[in-house]
């Protein structure tokens, strides 16, 4: 077997990582990256400072298999995490995967151990899969403060404290990466959990699990519920729009109905006063000449007016009976029709210059009497 290429050295890494993310990131079509572009530059940056900060992590892409079957090829961050035990050095094995809604969800981190390591059984952080499940950091991923850099040394810090694999007995060749090394960890026997600490563990999983299950199966009640609590919300909406339209419309026509009032009372006053001002006497005692009397000049003049109108149309409509009977000669019905009309045209442009006395008059009077009204 061809031995593995050499790892590049820091720098020769960084630059590596630099070339690499910058074409695979840049790429578009079906040959794309399934990133939102957005976010690609803050993708590039946490692999770029990765590389940097521990250069045995080197920045790939590589098809990756979902839990539902799904095939994606996905940015990862392949090579060894550094931690530091019983004070001695070791590199473990892992791959960093970028999801697809990476950086706003946290990375997932594998470990891959040798053939002649296995993960401890119910390691806290780690499952039997290899899969870090559990780690601080990964729980309390942020966006977009959250990076590789920071969670790295996060797991080298807590991987020190308890490395998730040990030694597997086995007859072959030594790996590597063959871990522990030290005579005081391979001769230490392996730990055993408190039983309460499993019972415990075990009985928050099965509470998580059965929350989870109450929660999926109330779920779509609560979301029909939902739904019509905001179908019948929009439907309060717009019938309180028709109310509203409603008591507008309904304060105006009040408004317009007491301007109508007080114009109707203040009519009401003055054809009162008129009848107390000009009733005389009882009706036999009045001729038929002074039953009708005017209040003032200018109805006197409209009156007047009105009669001479009145008088000159019934002698136009004598005069062309006659005209049709014959009983008076043409040129002295149109020498009449003329003088009776020029007569009548007089008439009717005095009684319009009356009737614009009398509003202004009417107007005038109104006003007058307004202020007791508004009192």
């Amino acid at each position: 077997m061809a031995p593995p290429p050499p790892s590049p050295s820091p720098a020769s890494g960084a630059q590596y990582a630099h070339q690499f993310l910058n074409t695979a990131l840049s790429q578009r079509g079906p040959s794309a990256l399934p990133y939102a572009e957005d976010v690609k530059w803050l993708i590039r940056n946490h692999l770029v400072a990765l590389a940097d900060a521990f250069p045995s992590l080197h920045p790939k892409a590589a098809l990756f298999t979902h839990n539902d079957g799904r095939a994606a090829h996905l940015l990862q961050a392949d090579g060894t995490i550094p931690i530091h035990h019983a004070g001695a050095s070791y590199n473990l094995p892992a791959v960093l995967w970028l999801p697809e809604p990476y950086p706003r969800s946290p990375p997932l981190v594998f470990l891959s151990p040798t053939r002649d390591m296995v993960i401890k059984p119910h390691h806290p952080l780690v499952d039997r899969s290899g899969l870090v499940a559990n780690a601080p950091y990964l729980r309390s991923w942020v966006f977009p403060s959250s990076n590789l850099v920071d969670l790295v040394r996060s797991l080298s810090h807590l991987f020190g404290l308890d490395p998730p694999p040990r030694v597997h007995p086995s007859s072959s060749s030594p790996s590597p990466y063959r871990f522990p090394a030290s005579p005081q960890l391979a001769a230490r026997p392996p730990p055993t959990e408190d039983p309460a600490e499993v019972y415990k563990r075990n009985a928050i999983a099965k509470l998580v699990d059965m929350a989870y299950a109450d929660a999926a199966t109330l779920r779509p009640a609560r979301e029909a519920e939902v739904d019509t609590l905001f179908a019948m919300q929009a439907a309060l909406r717009s019938r309180g729009e028709v109310v509203s339209d409603g008591v507008r419309k309904m304060g105006e026509e009040k408004e317009a109905l007491e301007r109508r009032l007080q114009d109707v009372m203040m009519a009401t006053d003055i054809m009162e006063a008129w009848v107390m001002e000009n009733r005389k006497g009882s009706a036999g005692d009045t001729e038929a000449d002074e039953a009708i009397e005017t209040a003032d000049v200018l109805s006197k003049q409209m009156l007047e007016c009105t009669a001479a109108d009145l008088a000159l149309e019934d002698t136009i409509y004598a005069l062309d009976k006659a005209i049709q009977e014959g009983s008076v000669p043409f040129d002295g019905y149109l020498r009449s029709v003329r003088a009776l009309a020029r007569e009548q045209f007089f008439q009717r442009v005095l009684s319009t210059k009356v009737n614009k006395a009398q509003q202004q008059a009417q107007v005038a009077r109104m006003a007058a009497r307004a202020p007791q009204y508004a009192s």
